[in-house]
């Protein structure tokens, strides 16, 4: 009755934002902020939600960019190089990071 014991190692922890910016990654090599956003938003749109409401999910979703990004996970690029997390600007991509330093 209580969901304090995990016992999956498989079954993903943390933010579902993201999991799924891992999940496409996988899936497409590569992924851009707003393809998580839109894809988020298709998973979790109400009836009543506008077309674009996939922007309110933006700011999360590069939250989570920066943060798997830091952790070594993904690798931020833009025109195909990667970035410094803490310090980039324009259109970029997310891809799975290509070399695990530990």
């Amino acid at each position: 009755m209580s969901n304090t014991a995990h016992t999956d190692d498989d079954a993903p922890k943390g933010d579902p934002i993201a999991h799924l910016i891992i999940a496409l990654c996988h899936q497409h090599g590569s992924t851009s902020p707003q393809d998580v956003a839109k894809s988020f938003f298709a998973e979790h749109r109400k009836a009543k939600d506008p077309a674009d409401g996939w922007r309110r999910y933006m700011n999360p979703v590069k939250q989570q960019m920066i943060h798997l990004a830091r952790n070594g996970q993904v690798e931020i690029t833009r025109k195909g190089e990667a970035v410094d997390p803490d310090d980039f600007r324009g259109l970029v991509r997310i891809r799975l990071a290509t070399s695990a330093d530990e």
